[in-house]
C-alpha cells in the first residue's frame, strides 16, 4: 500500500511518493538527489516532508530533477507559502534546502559514474521513465504511462537493458478509465513487450489496490512468456 518510491544506491531517490516515510533519517540524510516522473500526489507526495526533515540537518541543498511542467506545478501548487514553505527560497536564495534542475527526453544526466537517462512515455500529465545505465546494465522504470511507441523505440536502443520495471494499473476491461487517465492494461503491456527485441527482467508494479492478483492472472494470460513478476516492497536488484 506505499506509493511509489525507489532507491538507487544509497543517495538517489526515484519519485518520493509515501513509500519514502520507510526510510530512516539516517537514509533520509544520505538522500541528496531525487528524480521525479511526474507531478502526481502519488510519485511526490513525501518530498515535502522529506525536504523538511533533511533541510535544517546539512549545508547542502536537496538536488530535484524532473520535467520543466512538473517543478512549476510543484511550485506553484506545493512549494507556495500556502500549502507548504517555499523551500526553494528558504532558509534563503543561496541556500535552499531544495533545488530544481530541469530535465529533457534523450538527455542524460551524469552522477558519479550512473548515468541517469529521462525516456519518453504518455500520462495525464507531463510525465518521463527513467533509464538508470551503471555502464554494466541498464535498469528502466516507466513511471507512469498508457501505450506509447516511441517508449518502446527508446528500449530497443537500449543494448544492456536487463531490467523492466513498469505499471500496469487498470484491468483490461476498463478500457475508457485507463485511456483517460494514461495508464497501461495488461493488453496494452503485451503490444508494447511484443516490440522488445531483446529479453528483459519484467517486473511490474502500480496495479490498483485489490485488483493485483486479477492484474496479474490477466498479465500472465495476456504476455505469459515475458515471465512476469509482481514487483514486491523492499526488493533489491544488482545491476
Amino acid at each position: 500500500m506505499r506509493t511509489t518510491c525507489l532507491m538507487l544506491d544509497d543517495d538517489i531517490l526515484i519519485d518520493a511518493g509515501t513509500g519514502a516515510g520507510d526510510l530512516t533519517l539516517s537514509q533520509m540524510l544520505g538522500i541528496h538527489t531525487v528524480f521525479l516522473t511526474h507531478s502526481h500526489l502519488d510519485h511526490t507526495a513525501l518530498l515535502p516532508m522529506l525536504a523538511d526533515a533533511v533541510g535544517p540537518r546539512r549545508d547542502t541543498s536537496l538536488d530535484v530533477y524532473a520535467l520543466p511542467e512538473t517543478i512549476a506545478t510543484l511550485k506553484q501548487n506545493v512549494f507556495n507559502f500556502k500549502l507548504w514553505p517555499d523551500y526553494t527560497a528558504l532558509p534563503s536564495l543561496d541556500k535552499p534546502y531544495v533545488r530544481f534542475h530541469p530535465v529533457e527526453v534523450g538527455y542524460p544526466v551524469e552522477l558519479s559514474g550512473r548515468r541517469i537517462t529521462p525516456l519518453p512515455v504518455r500520462h495525464a500529465v507531463p510525465a518521463v521513465a527513467y533509464q538508470f545505465d551503471s555502464g554494466n546494465a541498464s535498469f528502466v522504470f516507466s513511471g507512469d504511462t498508457t501505450y506509447h511507441e516511441p517508449f518502446w523505440e527508446s528500449l530497443n536502443a537500449i543494448n544492456n537493458l536487463r531490467y523492466l520495471m513498469i505499471e500496469a494499473t487498470f484491468l483490461n476491461h476498463n478500457i475508457t478509465g485507463a485511456e483517460f487517465s494514461g495508464h497501461m492494461r495488461p493488453q496494452l503491456l503485451a503490444q508494447g513487450l511484443r516490440k522488445l527485441n531483446k529479453p528483459v527482467r519484467l517486473l511490474v508494479t502500480h496495479m490498483e489496490p485489490g485488483n493485483e492478483d486479477a492484474t496479474m492472472a490477466e498479465i500472465q494470460t495476456a504476455a505469459g512468456e515475458f515471465r512476469p513478476e509482481k514487483l514486491r516492497r523492499g526488493q533489491v536488484f544488482e545491476f
